[in-house]
């Protein structure tokens, strides 16, 4: 009987080869994503990657089917759902699933499933998808044209999505067309290839046959000239930077808004350009302004409202971004944030909630109380959306860096880490404090920690340079108040920190952005969001666009920063109460500060401690657990294999058993480290610790289990020589020390003490053979769970 990898090349390929699809058109054994990663304690693995049999192609990068094998023993049929699975992953029409002998196909565009013969040629699924999609016949030859093969990169399966279904709507004449697409997901190389393609094949407005004109527009000089210095240098001179002149002879254009948008002193630059000079404009983080009605940069839009505009934006539909979408439409295509996470593309996150004494009750000052300039401050009460606004507590900014400082020691003081404050301000003084937490770095390193706003000018372009260069290690610590919000890359990001409140969900999401590029080459699988004024906890209100986070926490901190027994225990995904009453409290508003008045009071003095912590994280299906609840998600799960702890064991006592039992529960986010550790038995058997977290069986430790082992069973020692019984004694001391994977390596007669008593031809002889050996190692291991 042949298996699935011999169905594949001798009955599958054949068929393949048969219906006219070439080797080219043919990509075997196809992975497609990089496999989900999750986040076991304090460490992350891998779930598997997904990988389809066989892809079919038209063109280089454009697929059209999936095909998946199953043993020439079993029905067609039975790989039908995963391959409809894998289809509606990757956006195709067709999906096959063939044993060698018969083939099923569904077909999504008539939802017909049907037993045929032979598979379809790709001129037959090609004629039936453009008849579907209603791609015109001039433009066919367009939309398969091949992307550029930049260094170093490959399209993944979803970028292909996006960049086909763009073009095929560019060339069916659609003039407004939006992509969702998840930060870090690569949108500038989805942009740069959909300009390729039509570039190499001369599309344009007009249909005369010359290359186009494409203007690429953002709101930040980074999001315009990285793009056009690394990724666009294909282009060579095609190129051209607006600046302050509105040269006409290049193909390629970039700019930012504000360089040609009119203003108190200019018309606009833009209007130097006909309205119907360019044919296609790409506007990058199009939410950001753009579209919205009233805006000055809406204008530019609409002027040259002749060309193809292509939106792109890493948020969903949300109230303060429903312009871009009433001006660009639905999106033809969506990547969201979750979905990167469950393919292993995006790093999975940690939220810890983290609440200062102030922020919990509010503040309010004694009667009579003046700030550090001898202002007396208003009575009311002051709460967490107005710290930093208009009150100023130094003693907060202290308490806070301290805990920040105490967490990043305690986890890795080289994770760089952004911390987002209130205004530019607000991070000059925040910036002070970590440097002052971390002298014994700054002294060897002036620049681990350091503010980057737009006040900082080229100085501040210099420490951002260096801050996203995954090989500099200066700097460590970012404060900032808005600037790295959107549109900067920064790959090895660890640490996101909100010391503000944000009530923008559009800003929230592009911030969190900051920490979903995973480079797993340089440790970076998931990433940590701190979260100091309930942020967090309130704007992940989006799971079918976000995902859960894979652990939320909330701690207290004292005044010193450091964590203590925390009052809090549960954070809902709607606010909580008391940040409710905080985000609602009535404080005074400031007076106009253009006479130029102090625009804050400034509080110096006090207490303030950090008086709840709690995290969170989502188990390896994807749902929220909370780290309190992490036994009683083990519980479930071994309470759905076994229904006690006697069945538990008659698997166990076996090594083989055991692994596969080990397997599994690693494959659920369980493992035996994590839960010694949470449950703070870490001298527990890990069978032990099962029973008890599941069943409420009584704990022994390990070397409870040795002893009583070495006491019950004798007469097990006894059988044995002087030198094996030495042997077993040692492998059981061993299991005492280190656990339950001593005994389980096979290399443990390799290791000294053991390995003193010769080499392993010396040792089986000592228990009379090779094979006597094994027995006396098998019945060591089952006896100890006797």
């Amino acid at each position: 009987m042949a298996n699935e990898a011999d169905t594949c090349r001798t009955l599958v390929l054949p068929k393949l080869y048969a219906a006219g699809w070439s080797d080219e058109q043919i990509t075997e054994q196809k992975i497609f994503t990089d496999g989900r990663i999750i986040i076991i304690g304090k460490k992350a693995e891998r779930k598997q990657k997904k990988i389809a049999d066989y892809i079919l192609k038209i063109s280089k990068n454009f697929p059209i089917a999936v095909v998946e094998a199953k043993a020439n023993y079993k029905k067609a049929g039975d790989g039908l759902q995963q391959a409809k699975e894998y289809a509606e992953i990757l956006g195709l029409k067709f999906a096959y699933s063939s044993n060698g002998r018969e083939i099923i196909e569904h077909d999504y565009i008539t939802g017909e499933e049907r037993e045929i013969n032979e598979f379809p040629s790709p001129e037959e699924l090609w004629e039936r998808l453009k008849k579907n999609e209603g791609i015109p016949e001039e433009g066919e030859k367009k939309l398969l044209t091949p992307y550029y093969n930049l260094p170093g990169k490959k399209a993944r399966y979803y970028q292909e999505i996006a960049i086909n279904r763009a073009v095929a709507e560019v060339l069916k004449g659609k003039n407004r067309i939006l992509l969702t697409l998840a930060t870090g997901t690569g949108k500038t190389y989805v942009a740069f290839q959909i300009i390729w393609k039509l570039w190499e094949s001369k599309w344009n407005k007009s249909g005369d046959g010359r290359k186009p004109k494409v203007l690429y527009l953002a709101d930040r000089s980074v999001l315009v000239d990285d793009p056009k210095d690394k990724t666009f240098g294909v282009f060579g001179d095609a190129r051209y930077r607006i600046k302050g002149e509105a040269k006409k002879s290049r193909e390629i254009y970039f700019s930012t808004y504000q360089a040609i948008a009119k203003d108190e002193r200019r018309p606009g630059l833009y209007r130097e350009y006909g309205p119907e000079f360019f044919d296609l404009i790409i506007v990058d983080e199009c939410h950001r302004g753009s579209a919205k009605d009233d805006s000055n940069w809406r204008e530019i839009l609409e002027y040259f409202s002749s060309a193809v505009q292509i939106g792109m934006t890493a948020t969903p539909l949300r109230k303060d971004n429903i312009d871009t979408y009433s001006y660009f439409g639905n999106p033809i295509y969506t990547y969201s944030l979750k979905q990167g996470i469950e393919d292993g593309f995006l790093a999975p996150y940690t939220v810890h909630r983290i609440v200062t004494d102030v922020d919990a009750t509010g503040w309010r000052p004694e009667k009579g109380q003046v700030d550090k300039y001898g202002r007396e401050i208003p009575d009311g009460e002051y709460g967490t959306k107005d710290f930093e606004r208009i009150i100023s507590l130094r003693e907060r900014t202290r308490a806070v860096a301290k805990h920040l400082t105490e967490y990043m020691k305690s986890t890795d003081r080289f994770a760089k880490t952004i911390v987002f404050c209130v205004d530019q301000e607000h991070a000059s003084q925040t910036r002070m404090e970590l440097n002052n937490l971390n002298k014994d770095f700054v002294k060897n390193d002036p620049n681990y920690v350091v503010r980057i706003v737009y006040d900082e000018g080229d100085a501040g372009k210099g420490q951002l340079g260096r801050f996203m260069d995954i090989e500099s290690t200066s700097p460590v610590i970012v404060t900032t108040s808005k600037l790295l919000t959107t549109g900067v890359d920064i790959p090895t990001c660890k640490n996101i920190v909100i010391f503000r409140v944000v009530n923008s969900m559009t800003e929230f999401k592009q911030m969190i952005g900051r920490g979903t590029r995973v480079r797993e080459d340089y440790g970076k699988l998931y990433f940590n969001i701190l979260d100091y004024t309930g942020s967090a906890t309130r704007l992940f209100a989006d799971p079918d666009f976000d995902g859960e986070p894979a652990r939320i926490s909330e701690e207290e901190i004292d005044d010193e920063g450091k964590s203590v027994e925390g009052t809090y225990e549960v954070i809902s995904e709607d606010i909580p109460e008391e940040e409710e009453e905080i985000l609602q409290s009535k404080a005074p508003v400031l007076s106009d500060d253009s006479e130029g008045e102090i625009r804050k009071y400034y509080v110096e003095g006090g207490r303030v401690e950090i008086v709840a912590s709690v995290v969170y994280q989502l188990d390896s299906n994807g749902n929220r657990l909370k780290t309190i609840e992490y036994t009683d998600y083990t519980k479930n799960q071994i309470r759905s294999m076994y229904s006690s702890a006697d069945e538990l064991k008659a698997k166990w006592s076996d090594p083989e058993e055991r692994k596969i039992i080990r397997d599994i529960l690693s494959e659920r986010g369980i493992t035996f480290e994590y839960l010694a550790e949470i449950t703070k038995h870490p001298d527990a058997d890990p069978f032990d610790l099962l029973c008890h977290v599941a069943f409420n069986a009584p704990l022994k430790t390990r070397r409870e289990r040795a002893e009583m082992l070495r006491k019950n069973k004798k007469d097990f020692f006894d059988e044995y020589g002087p030198v094996a019984r030495e042997i077993l004694n040692e492998i059981l001391e061993k299991y005492i020390e280190y656990g339950l994977k001593e005994l389980d390596d096979p290399n443990i007669l390799n290791v000294p003490p053991i390995s003193e008593k010769g080499n392993l031809m010396e040792i089986a002889e000592a228990f009379g053979g090779t094979e006597e050996l094994k027995v006396a190692l098998s019945r060591l291991q089952n006896m100890i769970y006797a």
